[in-house]
Formats: structure tokens, C-alpha cells, sequence
């Protein structure tokens, strides 16, 4: 069960980082230059759509962590597809895309998928290409489908507890906040999904930033010794959840990160720092977190702004994870380089 559940979140993160990247890396930079390059729009639209195929790529990459035949392989992505909720037909008949769909019901789908294509086997043999792919849309997609609403209810609780949070105390509040989607953005769950749904803004969607920040940033620098400096710079610029397995099979190596956020969460209600409900869910990716501050701020790109920016944003980010990373590996012998590793290339 164990390897299984390795497997599965393994598969899940590799399918996260592919869809969400290119659009991390281009996103905000292209809307940023195509008010003079008005044909860089194409560009963004095609990176929106990736990420939109994200429970494809996820199911495919879950078939191919378990080593499945290549049509055992598509049958899963399809399968996730339909259970992620992520097309919708509109009133007049359209299928329109729907974000990312919702991740943790993609992997349960995937799961699901995973199983009843191992247990079909060599079963219909030159059938196979024939019922394998329609099979898993009627089983395990149907009954991803079907379960797709209480999995969405089930998310909206957590979004109900940080809505909860955000009457405290700013200082306290964005401490916990941090501390809260610093832990989010390492699970399946979304973090635009539960920003958006609650309208988290102003401080509150500041500390969320700064929560994903403390996240990538620290993982970046915990896991580069174990990984290459691409996989390494990923957490920052694509998504730190692709420290998912590593996270769930030992959650001890977030510890670093967790500190950092409660420190980085109190300093946006020391100074303020904001953003908004589709802001809160990225950190550093496609710097929508720092960008977004600067709209925001009282007096826009003033040199003050910007010096609060680079500080809470990059600065000690870290300077906080390299203190408590060494305390956790050096001091505690809690955690080590290993414990980072992950197997993408």
C-alpha cells in the first residue's frame, strides 16, 4: 500500500510541474510585454490550455510510474480526465474548461483507474485496445465522476477554516495563514482552488503568498545536493508540489519551511503586504505574488515598496530557510538532502 501510494503521488507531481511551469515561467512576464506584442496572447491562451490538461498529464504520468502498457497508460489519463472535473458542458451545449479541474478527485481517479486496469490484465487480450479505454471511462471515470461533488465539498471545508482565520489579529492571522498553504501547496489540494472559493484578498492573500514562497524557496535549497538544479529551481518556479511523496512519506522535511512561513505570514501584517483572491494561490510562480503586492501597495513602486518586496519575497525566504534547514540537518540530524530526492529525469 505504500509503494502504491508512492507511486501514485510520484506520477501526480511529475503531471503538476509539466502542466503548471509553462505557464509559471511565461505567464505574467507575456502579459506584462504583450500590450506592445499583442500576438504574444497566442502564447499565454496555449499555456492556460496546458494547465487546463493537467488531469491527462497526471493520469498519464501515474500509468507510467506503475510501468503500465501504453494502452493501459492512455486509458488512465482519460479516465482522470473524466473525473476531474476540470470540462463542463455549458447550458447550450459547449464544453467549455473549467481551470484544473479538482486535483485530489484526479488522483483518486487515477488511483482507481490504476487498479482496474492491473486487474483487467491480459483478461481480453485482443480486445484490449478495443474495451480497455471505453472500460475505464464507464467504471473508473464514472465513479470519479459520480463521488467529484463530495470531494469538491470536502476541499470547501478547508477553504471554511481560513475564512475562519482571517477574522484574527493581521499579525497572528497571517502567521497561520502562511503556515496553513504552506502545508496546502503540499498536498493535492489546490491553493487557488481554496483562495478563490473563499475570495481570500488583502493580507490575508499576502501571508498565502508568502506561505508558497517559504515553501518553494526552502525546498529548493533543501533539495538541490539530491537533485539537479533544474528539478531544484522548480519549487520556486513551477510548484513545490512536486515534493508531494517525499512530503506525505515524511513530513518532517517541511518543518523548515513551516517556520519560515509563520515568519514570513507575521511580517505581511506588519507591513501590509496583500493581494487577491487569484493572486493567493502562486508564491513566486510567475512572480504573481510580488508583482501583485506592488499593484497593490499604498503609492505603487515607491523604493520603500520595493525594498519590503525583495525582502519578504526573496530575502529572507532564504535567509530563514538556510537557518532552520541547517538547524533541522546539522543540529536536529532531523532531516538530510536524501529525504528531497526526486526521480524525474
Amino acid at each position: 500500500m505504500k509503494d502504491f501510494f508512492s507511486k501514485l503521488l510520484n506520477g501526480m507531481s511529475i503531471g503538476i510541474v509539466v502542466s503548471l511551469i509553462p505557464n509559471a515561467l511565461l505567464g505574467e512576464i507575456l502579459k506584462l510585454i504583450i500590450p506592445h506584442a499583442p500576438y504574444l496572447q497566442h502564447v499565454v491562451d496555449a499555456t492556460v490550455i496546458i494547465m487546463s490538461m493537467l488531469p491527462v498529464l497526471i493520469g498519464v504520468m501515474v500509468g507510467i510510474t506503475f510501468q503500465l502498457t501504453p494502452i493501459q497508460i492512455a486509458s488512465v489519463g482519460i479516465a482522470a480526465l473524466v473525473g476531474s472535473g476540470a470540462i463542463q458542458k455549458t447550458a447550450a451545449g459547449a464544453f467549455a474548461l473549467n481551470g484544473i479541474g479538482i486535483v485530489i478527485n484526479t488522483g483518486i481517479t487515477a488511483a482507481l483507474a490504476v487498479l482496474f486496469v492491473k486487474w483487467v490484465g491480459t483478461r481480453l487480450k485482443a480486445y484490449s485496445i478495443l474495451l480497455v479505454p471505453t472500460l475505464s471511462i464507464l467504471i473508473p471515470g464514472m465513479i470519479g465522476l459520480t463521488i467529484l461533488p463530495f470531494i469538491k465539498a470536502a476541499t470547501g471545508l478547508v477553504g471554511v477554516g481560513v475564512a475562519h482565520v482571517t477574522s484574527m489579529q493581521p499579525v497572528v492571522m497571517g502567521a497561520i495563514i502562511a503556515v496553513i498553504f504552506c502545508l496546502i501547496i503540499l498536498s493535492p489540494i489546490s491553493t487557488v482552488g481554496v483562495a478563490t472559493v473563499i475570495m481570500l484578498s488583502g493580507v490575508s492573500s499576502g501571508a498565502a503568498n508568502l506561505g508558497i514562497c517559504a515553501a518553494g524557496v526552502g525546498l529548493a535549497i533543501a533539495s538541490y545536493k539530491a537533485n539537479s538544479l533544474g528539478t531544484a529551481l522548480a519549487h520556486v518556479l513551477g510548484s513545490p508540489k512536486i515534493q508531494m511523496r517525499n512530503f506525505f512519506m515524511k513530513p518532517k522535511i517541511a518543518f523548515p519551511m513551516l517556520i519560515t512561513a509563520a515568519v514570513l505570514g507575521a511580517l505581511a501584517g506588519v507591513f501590509h503586504i496583500q493581494g487577491t483572491p487569484y493572486s493567493a494561490g502562486f508564491g513566486l510562480s510567475g512572480l504573481v505574488g510580488p508583482l501583485n503586492f506592488m499593484h497593490l501597495a499604498e503609492g505603487g513602486w515607491t523604493a520603500k515598496n520595493i525594498a519590503i518586496m525583495l525582502s519578504t519575497f526573496f530575502v529572507l525566504p532564504f535567509i530563514l530557510n538556510v537557518g532552520f534547514i541547517y538547524v533541522f540537518s546539522k543540529k536536529l540530524k532531523m532531516i538530510k538532502s536524501e529525504d528531497y530526492q526526486l526521480n524525474f529525469e
